[in-house]
């Protein structure tokens, strides 16, 4: 029986990076990854090759190489089985592997609604990170014209954009008021749906999809006010749950929201057993509720601590909540959200105020490439800390929520980000005597003094 100090059951981002981050850490022990296909894709990176990108074979992630590299065993295989007590895992062709410590890094599988009526008809699609399914979907569309597809999260936005960019006649459907409804206020979302529209992708928000109509293949998709769209493919792009049927098969606790139940450190309820990624049970870094967030960075930040607190807690470092750092763009329209919104905020009682400044991302504004730049923040109201932040802006939109991403994680306040040091460029930066994060934050600071 081939036996290995370490095990890890999953190819992606959370499997690969606890791999380095252990052995990193922990570089007299053994390591051995599986994974279920030799091609792992770049997750995010999966909208971009229905248009950017020529196909699938510009988004595999060098996973073999950076393993090697770091003298990590990768095994292409599947785990069918673990025997927590023996601490043995059985694999698809019928080897078993011995370990004494083991991460489920298992991941997410899209939402295939089961209440959908004509979900089972051709050319219905989901979004799954899969290169061989994505690969057929791909070759499947080419006879298409039509596309609608179904859900209108940062997926949803992306794939209608990339599609339009290809030339599909693409409509996007979104039962929330708004798209991107979880992630940003109405006021920037508003403004996300204008220019998502004006790039050609018609949007329907406030309608869900009730029945995919058609014999065998779709022809149309109805919605639930009745009204009924032209389609050639439907691609579905609803969410994903986490794939935790292995670990709840092994005895592994999972939550009722079906995420493996971890600790701070990302140790399960089952000795020497962790859970990192999509897999994993998450909460809200404001409101420690259960949240379902699933991102690849925040797996890479679980995947961190996993790795470097395998055998001792060798790092006191937590994984402290999800603070749901997203950002994306459309053309060289770039925006982002982390922490939580006004909206959540109010919804979870939350007393707060927000501070919204527009400006530019260069200075002068006469510079090329100079775009307007929009930050919203808000922030708890009696103390000033800074609990939520939405940018749209140029492409250094996604740099700059990463750095309110920062603001959040250290529960900085107001007066500590605008007596902050900063460095600018006008090639690179807004100006430093307008800049819209800082402006934001000063908009609050006179708010609280009244």
């Amino acid at each position: 029986m081939k036996k290995t100090d370490v095990l890890i059951i999953g190819g992606s981002a959370a499997g690969v990076v606890t791999a380095l981050a252990g052995k990193n850490s922990w570089s007299d022990k053994s390591f051995v990854l599986v994974k279920k296909q030799a091609d792992v894709m770049v997750p995010c990176g999966i909208p971009y090759i229905f248009g950017t990108l020529e196909n699938s074979s510009q988004n595999i992630m060098p996973v073999d190489g950076m393993l090697a590299k770091n003298d990590v065993e990768s095994i292409v295989n599947e785990v069918v089985g673990i025997d927590a007590n023996e601490k043995v895992v059985t694999l698809a062709s019928g080897d078993n592997i011995q370990y004494d410590k083991l991460v489920i890094a298992t991941g997410s599988l899209p939402i295939m609604p089961s209440w959908l009526r004509g979900a089972d008809k051709e050319n219905v699609f989901m979004i799954p990170k899969d290169k061989y399914y994505l690969d057929s979907m791909q070759e499947k569309l080419k006879s298409c014209k039509k596309i609608v597809v179904i859900g209108a999260g940062f997926i949803g936005v992306e794939f209608s954009d990339e599609l339009k960019k290809k030339g599909f006649d693409v409509t996007l459907v979104e039962k929330l008021p708004n798209i991107l409804n979880l992630s940003f206020d109405p006021e920037l979302s508003e403004r996300i749906h204008e220019l998502l529209s004006s790039r050609g992708v018609k949007v329907i928000t406030g309608n869900g999809i009730s029945e995919v109509v058609g014999d065998e293949k779709v022809n149309s998709v109805k919605l639930e006010n009745g009204e009924e769209l032209e389609a050639d493919a439907v691609i579905l792009s609803m969410g994903y749950l986490p794939n935790t049927t292995l670990a709840k098969e092994s005895g592994v606790q999972v939550d009722p929201d079906g995420f493996i139940s971890v600790d701070e450190y990302m140790r399960t309820h089952t000795k020497d057993v962790f859970a990192v990624g999509d897999c994993a049970q998450k909460r809200d870094f404001i409101t420690r509720k259960r949240v379902p967030t699933m991102l690849a960075s925040t797996a890479c930040a679980e995947a961190r601590i996993a790795g470097m607190n395998l055998f001792n807690l060798h790092v006191v470092k937590t994984f402290s909540g999800t603070i749901a750092i997203y950002s994306t763009a459309l053309g060289d329209t770039g925006f982002g959200a982390a922490g939580i919104t006004e909206t959540r905020a109010n919804e979870e009682g939350f007393a707060s105020l927000t501070g919204t400044f527009e400006g530019l991302d260069r200075h002068p504004g006469t510079l090329p490439d100079t775009h307007k730049q929009l930050v919203k923040l808000i922030v708890a109201k009696n103390s000033g800390i800074i609990i939520g932040g939405e940018v749209i802006g140029g492409l250094s939109a996604g740099e700059l929520i990463n750095t309110i991403g920062l603001a959040i994680e250290n529960r900085m306040s107001v007066n500590s980000l605008i007596t902050s040091q900063i460095g600018t460029h006008p090639c690179l930066t807004a100006s430093p005597a307008g800049y819209p994060l800082i402006k934001a934050a000063e908009i609050i600071a006179n708010k609280m003094r009244r």
